[in-house]
């Protein structure tokens, strides 16, 4: 209806303005003008019909490249091949061209986000759901011939003298799917970045040409590699706390100790989970996975025990060292408390004798004889001597 009362607006005022008096017009008007009118109308619906797709199109392909797409190429016999940055066409050639694939990476992508790029390549809901919100364990799912897995990046953070609130160690999450002719990585946190692994996979074709199954294995590889390089930074902290345990005794550092323990237990809860996933990669039989691919996994395997075992010795070993302090710290505290009770043991005894000779009673013959005063302040002075002499060789004072 809008269409036609537009059409008739517009029919009808160019009329008027020319002939404001032609009936003949008028007829004219009822007849060609109004099949012109009438022609047009029933082909205009048919243009917004044709338009409104690729506009659709436009938009989902704009909100994809809206800054959360950290790369995207498509690689073919190990070799990155040109034209291939744009979702859809890195989409369309991994699938035409036998043996390529898309690598897409994503940084801390929303809902709406992810969910265009799951419509391009497929990826599972659940999946998706759990790399948007994050805060997930390493795992590892399969989805009919879509693989995903969850790793936790750890990094070290620099500080002279931590402080109660800081952290040494900064976790973070990269989320992985593969597929038959794609790989998507997703990652949460402001450090382990991937641009350094792509560039060394390219560096290296011979590897890449083994498809999404190579740039798995560079991630965990990767990742796994910073885990022994963190494990020995934490192994120096372990050695300087506990230097400081024993050389100051009188002033432990225990929070030192509460905040190591703390940062170690939240490592362990990264590299412990992640063993599972690992160990299927490495001696499972998966579509997925290349059987090339699967012998260097069982390296990263290898790696990851090394790591583990550090991290429970570390664990362990802080145990016993905040055990130690502690004991330390009631041994101080036993001293402490020893020292005070030889002190009041020693001044109870002037107390003592003053308070009785000071109940000023009338039988009292010390109080009228000219030695008592002299004579009282002596037999103090012997006994708090005495006291404290058996006090020093008993080790109290």
């Amino acid at each position: 209806m809008s269409v036609g009362s537009g059409s008739g607006e517009g029919a009808t005022g160019p009329g008027r303005h020319d002939h404001p008096h032609g009936h003949d017009h008028d007829h004219d008007l009822d007849g060609g003008s109004l099949r012109d009118l009438l022609a047009g109308a029933l082909s205009r619906p048919v243009s917004l019909v044709r338009t409104r797709p690729k506009r659709r199109a436009r938009a989902s392909e704009e909100q994809a490249h809206s800054g959360r797409v950290v790369a995207c190429h498509v690689y073919a016999n190990g070799r990155r091949v040109p034209d291939g940055s744009d979702l859809l066409t890195a989409a369309r050639i991994a699938r035409r061209h036998h043996g390529a694939f898309a690598w897409l990476g994503l940084f801390e992508p929303s809902d709406t986000e992810l969910a265009s790029i799951a419509e391009i390549y497929g990826l599972p809901a659940l999946a998706v759901e759990d790399a948007v919100v994050a805060h997930q364990r390493p795992k590892i799912e399969l989805y009919g011939s879509t693989l995903f897995m969850v790793l936790k990046t750890a990094r070290y953070v620099e500080q002279d003298e931590p402080a109660r609130d800081t952290e040494v160690i900064v976790t973070g999450e990269v989320m992985v799917f593969v597929g038959p002719d794609f790989v998507v990585t997703v990652r949460h946190g402001n450090h382990g970045a991937l641009e350094s692994l792509r560039a060394n996979l390219e560096d290296r074709p011979q590897m890449l040409r083994h498809g999404p199954s190579a740039v798995l294995h560079g991630v965990c590889d990767g990742i796994v590699d910073n885990y022994l390089a963190l494990a020995e930074r934490l192994d120096a902290d372990m050695d300087a706390v506990e230097a400081s345990v024993f050389q100051d005794a009188a002033h432990p550092p225990v929070e030192k100790l509460y905040q190591l323990k703390r940062e170690v237990l939240e490592f362990k809860h990264a590299v412990t989970p992640l063993n599972g996933p690992l160990r299927m990669l490495s001696d499972t039989s998966l579509p997925m996975i290349d059987p090339h691919v699967r012998d260097h996994f069982r390296d990263v395997f290898d790696h990851l025990v090394q790591v583990t075992e550090r991290v429970i010795h570390l664990d362990e070993l802080l145990s016993s060292t905040l055990q130690a302090t502690l004991t330390q710290v009631t041994i101080a505290q036993n001293e402490d408390m020893r020292k005070i009770s030889a002190w009041v043991a020693i001044g109870a005894v002037p107390t003592a004798l003053a308070g009785i000779y000071g109940m000023n009673f009338e039988h009292m013959p010390e109080l009228r004889q000219v030695w008592g005063y002299p004579a009282v302040l002596a037999l103090m002075a012997v006994i708090c001597l005495s006291l404290y002499r058996a006090f020093r060789r008993n080790g109290w004072l």
